[in-house]
């Protein structure tokens, strides 16, 4: 088939989607997709719930770092290390937990102080990660179940050609249609959660960026601090 039949098709399918509605469309092919339809429905819907967590989590944890590292150098200077734990307490995010376990150690040194930030800056890194692995499983296996529904919608088409014994396309079309509609719909679930997938990678990425330079930061004001 060329650009052309693929292109006039995508547009028989989109006004047959409208002349029945959507959702009444969609949930014909569902039904006639059969048995395999049903796990990469729920590897959709589960794979949205762990999207829609991490959404919600993600945009906490996003704070003004750069206003936040002035307000909590600002506190050091004026209140010493007590006053910076205030600003820590009061700003939620990723980076003020880390913040605050390198200030709760500093009475015992600045190693320590830097070895805490470090430690507990791995623990935020995993609890921004949690819920990923899910998310990368449902990508790949929606359409793994979708292909297994390809399979299983051929080997109907040769039973049915074989019972029959004969080839038409009215015996086959049954077999073929489940075939196709698994494919599709494993590829779009998959297509779905891959977004939020690297929407959500690089929001860690920059957050996990900024907790890096931030942390740099404090151990410098530390420095300076103590120095004083």
């Amino acid at each position: 088939m060329d650009i052309f039949g693929i292109i006039s098709s995508v547009f028989n399918v989109v006004a047959q989607a409208n002349n029945q509605g959507a959702l009444n469309w969609l949930v014909t092919k569902f039904n006639e997709g059969g048995f395999f339809m049903w796990p990469i429905l729920a590897s959709l819907v589960i794979g949205l719930a762990f999207s829609l967590e991490r959404l919600y989590s993600l945009s906490r944890a996003r704070v003004d770092t750069k206003k936040f590292i002035v307000e909590v150098k600002k506190a050091l200077d004026q209140g010493g290390v007590e006053a910076a734990k205030k600003v820590c307490e009061n700003t939620r995010g990723p980076v003020s937990s880390v913040f605050y376990a390198g200030l709760l150690r500093y009475n015992e040194g600045l190693d320590a102080a830097e070895k805490a930030i470090i430690a507990y800056g791995a623990v935020e890194m995993s609890f921004l990660e949690r819920g990923m692995i899910w998310i990368s499983t449902f990508i790949t296996i929606a359409p793994m179940l979708g292909f297994t529904g390809t399979v299983q919608g051929m080997i109907e088409a040769f039973d049915a050609i074989k019972e029959a014994a004969q080839i038409s396309p009215a015996i086959v079309a049954s077999g073929i249609s489940v075939a196709l509609l698994t494919t599709l719909f494993g590829l779009v679930v998959a297509m779905i959660l891959q977004i939020f997938y690297n929407y959500f990678v690089s929001r860690i990425d920059r957050l996990v960026g900024d907790m890096e330079q931030s942390s740099i930061e404090l151990i410098d004001a530390l420095y300076e601090l103590k120095n004083k």
